[in-house]
């Protein structure tokens, strides 16, 4: 049993018939499973999309000139852990500056709810905010220096890993010890 997410009181028991988020994180921090099956989408529904992610986000806040605008907030998965289930033919891209970057969004609602970032061409930047709930158990937020991209890319240990899948992470951190 866990606390329940319908009170303030944390003695309460979770008792509800619905995916309690409380509860399902106890179940997953008592199973230890790595992934976990998000949904999410646009704002009118017309792009949907799952991606297989950690139940514990680790969000980056960017403040370059376009992630500022839109206030992209972004987790980074491997292409392989995110499949569009609907709304291809709805999405319309945006690019400027060294063109790398795919700011895909919706054409009906004007919603970001993935894109290619340029510090992750072989993977996706998920807004959170565009997940259905019940799946997400906590998010983590690291501030990213866009405006001096280049630098905080090559000061960063771990950016670039989160895009691949893991078996060829677990193998590259086998042949380069710390």
């Amino acid at each position: 049993p866990a606390p329940c997410h319908m009170t303030p009181n944390p003695n309460v028991l979770c008792k509800s018939t619905v995916v309690c988020p409380a509860l399902f994180c106890y179940f997953l921090s008592s199973y230890r499973m790595d992934l976990v099956k998000h949904t999410g989408g646009c704002h009118c529904g017309a792009v949907r999309f799952e991606v297989w992610g950690s139940p514990d986000l680790h969000v980056f806040h960017c403040n370059c000139s376009i992630c500022t605008k839109k206030q992209n907030h972004h987790f980074i998965v491997p292409k392989n852990q995110f499949t569009l289930l609907q709304g291809l033919d709805n999405l319309t891209t945006y690019t400027f500056n060294t063109h790398a970057a795919k700011h895909t969004f919706c054409k009906t609602c004007g919603v970001q709810s993935f894109y290619t970032p340029r510090s992750n061409p072989d993977g996706y930047g998920v807004a959170p905010h565009c997940l259905d709930p019940g799946t997400v158990c906590s998010v983590t937020v690291e501030k990213f220096c866009g405006e001096k991209w280049e630098e905080s890319m090559q000061a960063h240990k771990s950016i670039r890993d989160m895009s691949k899948p893991a078996s060829d992470t677990a193998e590259r951190n086998k042949a380069t010890p710390p």
